[in-house]
């Protein structure tokens, strides 16, 4: 009875959202989109499309969604906004970063991507602009596969921080006490896998077009990125998603070390009390920030 009446439920919803999306007025990228996609299918294979367009999908948004916290560090007026005020990003790290992400990138997770063809065409995910899902089934979608992963991520990250382990595998992600958003994916070549293999689950569970590979790729890059910037800015659109942790969660757990095991959302470090370490700190700063104004 129970699962009856939440598969009526999310019908009623996927029957609201349609109705109200008929009342939208016509995207006008979605012609000059679909003349693209339609070009891509013509020209190339769909080994190609699966594995050399993953591969692009990832490198550009990857470092273009790098770019904003790059060049706030040049402009005075942005670091009001970094949470780690008294450790600014060098060259040198940046650097090392970079040709780490390098080799991750094309000897860790491009043989990976290369397994993306034969994963569409063993269970017949199509790619076909016919078959694409409505932008909001894509959103749900991504939605689910944040969740999932968000799990995974919560145990597995709090598994390579058992002393046991942790020096062998996660201690290289750890090298940076103040993160900027092109560390997030410097790892230990293990963690790449192990932690990435949160990202495929969703995949696994959801696929019913190809374009929810890369639309899912796009974000969960935007959420990993954001929330290792190491800045806090206002107005940050994806401070509208329920329970969403932020760069301030995922910094604290940078400096700290301890705690704050979540990618994505709160729940899970609420749960098992591991964001207790957190809610003491920020409730030690709005202390701070009281003293402060009263003697101002």
């Amino acid at each position: 009875m129970a699962m009856n009446d939440s598969v009526n439920i999310l019908n009623s919803a996927y029957l609201a959202v349609e109705y109200i999306d008929s009342f939208l007025p016509d995207n006008p990228l979605q012609q000059p989109f679909k003349n693209a996609w339609n070009y891509m299918l013509d020209n190339y294979t769909k080994f190609q499309i699966a594995t050399w367009g993953s591969l692009i999908v990832h490198e550009v948004s990857y470092f273009l969604l790098c770019v904003p916290g790059f060049v706030f560090q040049f402009i005075p007026y942005m670091q009001k906004y970094k949470i780690q005020q008294d450790k600014p990003e060098t060259w040198e790290k940046q650097w090392k970063c970079f040709k780490t992400l390098l080799f991750n990138h094309f000897f860790i997770q491009l043989p990976l991507i290369c397994g993306t063809y034969y994963f569409t065409e063993y269970f017949n995910i199509p790619y076909e602009w016919e078959e694409m899902p409505r932008w909001y089934v894509v959103f749900a979608q991504c939605f689910g596969c944040a969740v999932i992963e968000d799990a995974w991520h919560y145990f597995l990250h709090r598994l390579l921080h058992h002393k046991r382990i942790y020096k062998y595998i996660h201690k290289v992600h750890h090298e940076f006490v103040s993160p900027f958003g092109m560390q997030a994916e410097y790892a230990h070549p293990l963690e790449t896998l192990i932690l990435g293999t949160g990202f495929f689950i969703g995949i696994v569970v959801f696929c019913n077009h190809v374009i929810l590979l890369w639309a899912w790729v796009i974000c969960r890059l935007m959420e990993t990125i954001d929330v290792h910037s190491g800045y806090d800015v206002p107005l940050n659109p994806l401070h509208l998603v329920p329970f969403y942790a932020g760069a301030r969660f995922h910094d604290f757990h940078h400096m700290n070390f301890i705690g704050n095991y979540a990618s994505t959302f709160t729940w899970w470090d609420r749960i098992f009390g591991t964001d207790s370490q957190f809610i003491a700190y920020k409730e030690k700063e709005k202390k701070q920030q009281l003293i402060m104004k009263k003697k101002a």
